[in-house]
């Protein structure tokens, strides 16, 4: 009950106030309206100003001596109240108006706002443009994710031979290995032409990640196969599953040689192995397996 007194006390007295000072400036609005700011801090300062005023009826020069502007529009609005009018100011003579010269005015505040908003939506418009062009561009890529050089094709042949038969390549993560010339036209029907490509100069490109679950597969020197020592899965020679729980061969790269007799390894390009059972080169197991059977 205390807490609603008191906010209704406060109500009173703000409206109180609220209409002192209407009543206090309703002479001044009706004459002039509403002032500036720039206006209303002039007329707070202290400035004599003497002013004729004549009367109508009387016909005789009154003069009125007032302080501010406030004071001028209250004996104005006094006059009109009693009858009288002002005298009107003399007429002056009009003056030609000149342009003022840029170079001594250089940029109005306009031109400059202008300027400010047109150039920071042009370098917006510029950032978005180039941000966009750079996402739709394609990337610079090199290493894996790229297409690789592997160099030329006798020369990967006889590093595979000179390495027992697997030549791993760490920049494309890629085992190199030799295809049997004799087995292309087994080859034909099971592989793409992106495949077939270098097999038929005698090299296939294969990814290092066993289908499986995704470990790395070494070589095994004594088998000449592949061999996953995660759960035992077993490939041959160029890929083709062999025993263990892959659901494929391993998977392999697209490759592509050049005009000059180049392999190039696109590591973009993973093609998924073949299916189980395939087996072009009848490739058996050359010596004891590294790895033994996975146990289920």
């Amino acid at each position: 009950m205390t807490i609603a007194l008191i906010v209704i006390a406060a109500l009173v007295v703000f409206a109180a106030v609220t209409v002192v000072a209407t009543l206090r400036s309703s002479d001044a609005d009706s004459a002039t309206g509403r002032l500036s700011r720039e206006t209303l801090s002039r007329d707070r300062g202290t400035v004599t100003i003497t002013e004729t005023a004549v009367s109508v009826d009387a016909g005789d020069n009154e003069s009125v001596a007032v302080s501010t502007g406030k004071e001028i529009e209250r004996s104005a609005v006094l006059a009109r109240r009693e009858g009288q009018a002002l005298v009107p100011a003399s007429a002056s003579e009009l003056t030609e108006w000149v342009a003022p010269d840029p170079e001594q005015t250089g940029v109005a505040r306009r031109q400059f706002l202008n300027r400010s908003i047109i150039g920071s939506f042009t370098l917006g418009l510029g950032g978005f443009g180039a941000s966009l062009l750079a996402f739709l561009w394609p990337p610079f890529i090199t290493g894996f994710g790229a297409p690789i050089n592997m160099g030329k094709v006798t020369d990967i042949v006889q590093g595979i031979r000179d390495s027992g038969g697997f030549l791993y390549r760490p920049e494309g993560r890629a085992w190199l290995t030799e295809y049997p010339v004799g087995a292309i036209e087994r080859a034909r029907s099971v592989y793409s032409a992106a495949e077939l490509a270098g097999m038929e100069v005698g090299v296939v490109a294969l990814f290092q990640k066993c289908p499986h679950l995704g470990c790395r597969v070494p070589s095994c020197a004594t088998s000449q196969w592949f061999e996953c020592p995660c759960h035992g899965s077993k490939y041959n020679r160029v890929g083709e599953k062999r025993g263990g729980p892959a659901p494929r061969g391993m998977d392999r790269f697209a490759v592509e040689i050049t005009g000059g007799g180049e392999l190039i390894v696109k590591t973009a390009e993973v093609i998924q192995g073949p299916a189980i059972g395939t087996n072009t080169t009848g490739q058996e197991a050359e010596g004891p397996n590294c790895i033994g059977e996975a146990s289920h």
